[in-house]
């Protein structure tokens, strides 16, 4: 553990899980380097994702099937809320995309600056030339889309990279279960009133997370499947 661990025992990673046993032991430990508390979500794996999450000594709550990972983040926040001293929380993928550095960061700010939740973005500072050129042409598809999204001021709203504060946390009630979470995040953002920022980061694009990534046609589909639930159209 670094010598700067102590200082984020108030912080929680939620690593939702889905058949990520060739990576998560690595992904998880690498982060409890910096983040000693993280609960990973084993989402119904059928692979050895659960024994992995163990050898990587953090936490571990499981699905008996796989429900999605809005309820697999669901889930993972509603156990990290209810930890003593929790205040700042993050999620996390599990295929080794995101960076810890990113995170430190994200909860600096949240720290220091009058703001609920933190949103990565691909987007700034000419980051976006790492995208692959069909996965940004799906991000750009589903902000054109979304009025709440360009309202709010969001490159890249989904991003499963997001920190946020307590406040968020006790209110977040993710209901739709699948990818169209990260929709139904940003019409709780528009709900609540959240102060809401974005942070520029760096997304790991391995042959292993590109197969995992979203096709065009699945990112207009999350949209589509977001617009058409009663929460998205208050």
């Amino acid at each position: 553990m670094t010598s700067g661990a102590t200082s984020n025992d108030d912080v929680w990673l939620v690593i939702p899980v889905f058949n990520e046993a060739q990576v998560i032991r690595d992904v998880a430990a690498n982060a409890a380097k910096t983040f000693p508390n993280i609960v990973c979500v084993d989402d119904g794996s059928r692979d050895d994702s659960a024994a992995q999450i163990r050898a990587a000594g953090v936490r571990l709550v499981r699905h008996p099937v796989n429900l999605g990972q809005g309820a697999a983040i669901q889930t993972g926040v509603e156990y990290a809320r209810a930890q003593p001293g929790a205040r700042y929380f993050v999620t996390f993928d599990a295929d080794g995309q995101h960076r810890v550095d990113d995170v430190v960061a994200m909860i600096e700010r949240l720290r220091t600056e009058p703001v609920d939740i933190i949103v990565g973005t691909r987007f700034a500072e000419g980051r976006s030339e790492s995208v692959p050129l069909l996965r940004r042409m799906a991000l750009r598809t589903i902000v054109f889309l979304s009025p709440r999204t360009r309202r709010l001021g969001l490159t890249d709203a989904h991003n499963g990279l997001r920190a946020f504060n307590k406040t968020v946390a006790d209110d977040l009630d993710l209901v739709m279960a699948g990818m169209s979470h990260a929709s139904e995040f940003v019409a709780l953002i528009d709900h609540h009133g959240w102060r809401v920022a974005e942070q520029p980061v760096t997304i790991l694009y391995t042959d292993y997370s590109r197969a995992k990534g979203q096709s065009l046609i699945n990112g207009v589909n999350i949209v589509a499947d977001g617009l058409l639930h009663p929460r998205m159209r208050k």
